[in-house]
């Protein structure tokens, strides 16, 4: 492990003119790969996700070893199916964000998605309330932000900027075409008294590892840490959390937006940790929404990474 540490620490870190580089080979692939439809294009990347299942072992361990954790019942054909399909769906989610903005506008978004239980959400944003909406990474996360930019709501996104300027760059572009607009996470919690009293919606992926720091909640039968600051800022600004997903359906370029819960200030007034209680009302409504369709949840990304206080004292 201090080995791990040590190699990390001196990682050299790659220069403006190879983060150019990297940009420019990138900008030359997607010219070629929009040449095609985005059903073909799909296809393949279901087969590079095949791919990388097979080859990339790290990954690929780390994927199965959540599956089983969460789903004990499972038999092992059920996990691995689950497995390989969930890397079919990353790389899709790839081909999703470069076609997003060739396709997706206010006059054919029927074309490419349905909506469940989103009514109440929308008249609120309309009405300028503001409001907290959080999703996990699942399914296609990136078309609920471009959509409601698409529409003319006043939505801020909360990311985390990449190393490469050049792709970062990119990448915020692409979001905020249509009305999108980009926080960078450090620089979030100085502007929302601002965002509230503007009436805005403020958009956050919302199920990282938050390390030592975090709370820690139940996600899947096992304790997961998770930050405090979305919690935080609905107590202190009495704001609603909205819950919802882009669900892929079947193979397509389609998605089923569904908003599974909306969490109101009088919920939480009561509550003895009201903090604890927030967190685990909206991971509790992640994982219902997960369990319609585990194979659109990033089950290879680290959720369970960090461990309680009381499991470290355990081990030790």
């Amino acid at each position: 492990m201090a080995e791990q540490r040590e190699r990390k620490r001196h990682k050299r870190k790659k220069t403006i003119v190879e983060h150019w580089l990297i940009y420019v080979l990138l900008r030359i692939f997607l010219f070629f790969v929009c040449l095609f439809p985005v059903e073909k294009v799909l296809k393949f990347a279901r087969f590079l996700g095949r791919g990388m299942w097979k080859h990339y072992k790290r990954g690929r361990e780390r994927a199965l070893e959540n599956l089983h954790a969460s789903f004990p019942e499972k038999d092992e054909k059920w996990i691995e199916a689950t497995g390989i399909r969930c890397f079919e769906n990353l790389v899709m989610l790839a081909v999703d964000i470069i076609f997003l903005p060739r396709l997706v506008h206010k006059e054919n978004w029927q074309q490419y998605s349905r909506y469940i239980n989103v009514e109440r959400v929308k008249w609120m944003m309309r009405g300028k309330e503001p409001l907290l909406l959080v999703t996990p990474h699942y399914g296609n996360f990136e078309i609920i932000g471009y959509l409601m930019g698409e529409f003319d709501f006043d939505i801020y996104s909360i990311a985390r900027p990449f190393d490469n300027k050049f792709l970062n760059k990119y990448l915020y572009d692409v979001r905020q075409r249509k009305g999108q607009k980009i926080i960078d996470k450090k620089g979030a919690s100085e502007r929302m008294e601002q965002i509230v009293k503007q009436g805005s919606t403020l958009c956050f992926v919302a199920d990282q590892d938050a390390g030592k720091k975090g709370v820690f909640i139940d996600f899947f039968g096992r304790k997961a840490s998770s930050y405090k600051s979305i919690g935080l800022m609905a107590i202190q600004y009495n704001l609603p959390i909205g819950v919802g997903v882009s669900r892929r359906v079947g193979d397509k370029f389609f998605f089923e937006i569904e908003v599974a819960k909306l969490i109101m200030p009088d919920e939480w007034k009561d509550k003895e940790d009201p903090l604890l209680w927030v967190t685990q009302e909206y991971t509790n409504a992640f994982e219902n929404l997960i369990r319609k369709d585990p194979t659109q949840y990033w089950w290879i990304h680290r959720r369970w990474k960090t461990r309680p206080k009381s499991e470290r004292q355990q081990k030790c």
